[in-house]
């Protein structure tokens, strides 16, 4: 009982850190609509993108609301998670009842509730300014599928920041987070990439993340295999952070 209320308070605590950080909430939200705005800025409604049958106001919505919801859960709790180490806040936690996956659930959760922002935020620009017009089961799926989705990137964030130390989170995280979101297909259609390049891509979560709302768009079953990356991405992702922070309580 106990624990279950250390781990509401902490959840709590972390939403209201993070509904309070401006910066945060600019990149993780209002960046991705204004890179979309750029991106299919001067797009028409009737341009398609080779190979999908997709608009590209519609092909980029689900690019910029993935973008999105990846930079609000991947870069939020990598640094957040690192600084806390070092700072001596997480062994605090530690000697409280709080259990080990309840301070993963509180960061999970806190990044999910600001993801969900930044996907609706892109969803709104993208119908009112590019006319975008999907059936409404279709932006339900939609919204649903993104953010699920995002936990894959939140455990990833959640091992980068066991992993990497306070000075060294940062450019790791970059790297990795514009690295799966170019080489992914989030900034650019990956039929534009050379062949070998294009091989590389759809085995990378972030180009199966965007493979489930563009299936959705076009009103089609998500592929097995994205479903399975995902899956597989997850368990490594989630199953790292979770060695990674036993270890990390082993050296405290």
């Amino acid at each position: 009982m106990l624990s279950t209320f250390a781990s509401r308070g902490l959840i709590k605590l972390e939403l209201t850190r993070a509904l309070r950080n401006r910066k945060f909430l600019f990149f993780s939200v209002l960046y991705p609509s204004l890179l979309f705005l750029i991106i299919a800025g001067n797009a028409d409604s009737t341009t398609k993108v080779d190979g999908t049958g997709l608009t590209v106001p519609t092909y980029m919505m689900v690019s910029m609301a993935s973008f999105g919801a990846l930079t609000a859960v991947l870069m939020g709790n990598s640094e957040r998670i690192a600084k806390e180490r070092e700072s001596g806040w997480v062994r605090q936690l530690r000697l409280t009842t709080l259990p080990g996956h309840g301070y993963v659930l509180a960061k999970t959760a806190s990044a999910a509730v600001v993801s969900l922002p930044s996907i609706v935020v892109v969803f709104v620009v993208a119908a009112v300014v590019k006319d975008v017009r999907l059936d409404a089961w279709q932006w339900l799926a939609l919204t649903g599928a993104i953010w699920a989705g995002s936990l894959v990137f939140a455990a990833l964030g959640v091992a980068i920041g066991y992993l990497a130390s306070g000075d060294a989170v940062r450019p790791i995280t970059m790297i990795t987070y514009f690295g799966l979101s170019m080489l992914g297909g989030l900034w650019m259609p990956t039929t534009t990439f050379p062949q070998w390049l294009q091989d590389i891509a759809k085995w990378l979560p972030t180009h199966a993340y965007a493979a489930l709302g563009r299936a959705i768009e076009q009103s089609q079953a998500p592929q097995a295999q994205d479903i399975a990356i995902l899956v597989v991405f997850f368990a490594l992702f989630a199953g790292g952070a979770a060695w990674l922070y036993r270890k990390d309580t082993l050296k405290a």
